[in-house]
């Protein structure tokens, strides 16, 4: 299930192409590639294939984010926080997340999870109903300019400011 956002093309009234998110790896559910590898887990701990399509020509760079909804915090759980995605790149690889095999685009930059370090943290959830993750690309008006020790609280502040639009994926992860 994917959320799209639509624009409208400037001075003509007409629906422009939706900025869409997808993905070549996942549907509905993350596959075992996406898990964590730890705690009751043995995922292989990678951020999933990303692309998007028509995003908005004023677009100065991309952020994309993963988030689970239902994690048992109060607030959530930040899988993963990318920023400074350049403007001409529209694709992320596989396992683009693990900060030692610098698969990120030059001028990317990975910033804290909630588990406190920079790159990929792979969905771990408890026992119990699935959780939802939402996996987000922003096209940003600019670049953020923060570093890899900014939370993942502080990126989405400086991301709201910043988006001219969004696509979500929406994936589901359970324990078995």
């Amino acid at each position: 299930m994917a959320t799209l956002t639509t624009a409208t093309a400037s001075g003509s009234g007409a629906l422009a192409q939706a900025f869409t998110l997808k993905s070549n790896e996942l549907g509905g559910q993350l596959t075992g590639k996406q898990y964590f590898n730890g705690m009751g887990f043995s995922g292989e701990n990678q951020s999933p294939q990303l692309y998007w399509e028509n995003a908005p020509k004023e677009t100065q760079g991309f952020a994309v984010t993963m988030h689970d909804l239902d994690a048992p915090t109060g607030s959530g759980f930040w899988h993963w926080v990318v920023f400074d995605i350049p403007a001409d790149v529209h694709e992320l690889p596989p396992d683009a997340g693990n900060p030692a095999k610098d698969l990120l685009p030059e001028g990317a930059v990975q910033s804290n999870t909630d588990m406190g370090t920079p790159g990929y943290a792979g969905a771990a959830p408890p026992d119990g109903p699935a959780h939802r993750y939402v996996i987000t690309v922003y096209a940003l008006g600019k670049k953020l300019e923060l570093d890899k020790s900014a939370t993942p609280a502080l990126v989405g502040f400086n991301i709201h400011f910043a988006t001219l639009a969004k696509a979500s994926l929406l994936v589901y992860g359970q324990k078995h």
